[in-house]
């Protein structure tokens, strides 16, 4: 058995990091962009940052705006249909995973228009063709879209988002730069960064870890654990370290998957429109306790990467319970709502709770489920 893992050609990373896109789009022969960024960060002048590089360095761009906090099908077609009149040759993304997502989509389906039905590129995908080449450019620290091989569409008839899941997807260039995440409001900060804490978690304890992505998945959630509660305060240190952390999660679990988290996140995120890091933030404790029999000493070293002291003289059940614990109080520090009685109404859960079920991440899961305990899952919480 071999294990693969898939990472950008190229990632920068630090303050100023934004410069070097026109640097990659010269030296790549690129000639004109199509950016992509959502309504918010045109309004609030964050993707004129990257404008002004582009300006200042002669680079012809085009923005492309329709795009939703969960990027629609519809989205996605017409920014296909825009990139093809619009004669650019590169996309440059900016912004949350939305952006990015979108990105994704536009630019796999231009170069493999047998998959235009978008529905068709849900699970793993067989393309042949790597997308229009990508600069992911992210201003929240949390989905690490800009380094996998993963986006999430919503299919808004069907009130479902679908996982697609496809190494062609990958942007080429990351350009990983804290200052491009000051703006975030805490609210965003704080949910965007158990995003990608839950990312960190999943990926650890899928059923497809190995030696290398724990040491991503351990490190991302040392950094995460330090650093979210600054960077919630807009700190220089908590910026920073954020910008990281999240960064490393995706290197991750971009290539050994997810849980069920996810899975119960993405329905959430697809009826009630629920932020998707607000959902996985107010289920990630009690997944971990439903998950921790099937998790052996994993959740030990959980809770030593969270700072927790004493884990070695623990029992086993004693460490599981601190690692839990430790995940709630960070949650709680940072603002992040504790159940789901102001989301859920009861009369979607048999819904949600199959469409969870069929989600492409469940597999993962260290513990196998069934559609009524994914129910139970989500009544405890309401």
């Amino acid at each position: 058995m071999s294990n693969r893992i898939v990472l950008n050609e190229t990632s920068y990373h630090g303050r100023g990091a934004i410069n070097e896109i026109a640097s990659e789009a010269k030296a790549r022969g690129f000639k004109k962009a199509f950016v992509c960024s959502d309504p918010d960060l045109i309004k609030f002048h964050v993707t004129d940052k990257v404008i002004s590089v582009l300006k200042e360095n002669g680079l012809d761009y085009e923005i492309y705006s329709d795009i939703k906090p969960n990027p629609t099908i519809e989205n996605v077609l017409h920014g296909v249909e825009t990139f093809e009149k619009s004669g650019a040759d590169y996309i440059v993304a900016v912004g949350g995973g939305s952006s990015i997502d979108t990105a994704k989509a536009i630019g796999i389906i231009v170069k493999n228009p047998e998959f235009k039905d978008v529905r068709s590129l849900e699970g793993v995908a067989p393309t042949k063709n790597p997308c229009v080449p990508i600069i992911a450019v992210p201003s929240t620290a949390g989905t690490a879209a800009e380094v996998t091989i993963n986006y999430v569409i919503t299919d808004a008839q069907k009130m479902r988002k679908f996982v697609c899941v496809d190494v062609h997807d990958i942007p080429v260039v990351a350009i990983i730069d804290p200052d491009m995440m000051e703006t975030m409001p805490k609210g965003l900060t704080a949910a965007t960064g158990m995003d990608a804490l839950t990312h960190a978690i999943e990926g650890y304890i899928t059923k497809a870890a190995w030696e290398m992505t724990d040491m991503f998945h351990l490190e991302a959630i040392r950094l995460i654990s330090k650093y979210l509660r600054g960077a919630v305060e807009n700190t220089k240190e908590g910026r920073d370290g954020m910008a990281l952390a999240q960064y490393i999660a995706g290197m991750g679990f971009s290539n050994v998957g997810l849980g069920i988290v996810h899975s119960m996140a993405h329905a959430l995120g697809a009826v009630y429109d629920t932020p998707h890091g607000v959902a996985n933030a107010i289920l990630l404790p009690t997944i971990m306790a439903y998950n921790a029999p099937y998790t052996r000493e994993k959740y030990r070293e959980i809770a030593r990467a969270m700072g927790v002291d004493g884990v070695d003289e623990m029992s086993q059940e004693e460490y599981r319970q601190a690692a839990v614990d430790a995940v709630r109080k960070l949650a709680l520090d940072v603002g992040i709502p504790q159940d789901l009685k102001n989301i859920v109404k009861e009369k979607d859960l048999d819904f949600l709770a199959t469409s969870a079920f069929n989600d492409a991440c469940k597999p993962g899961n260290p513990r196998d489920t069934s559609v009524e305990e994914i129910k139970m899952l989500y009544q405890s919480l309401m």
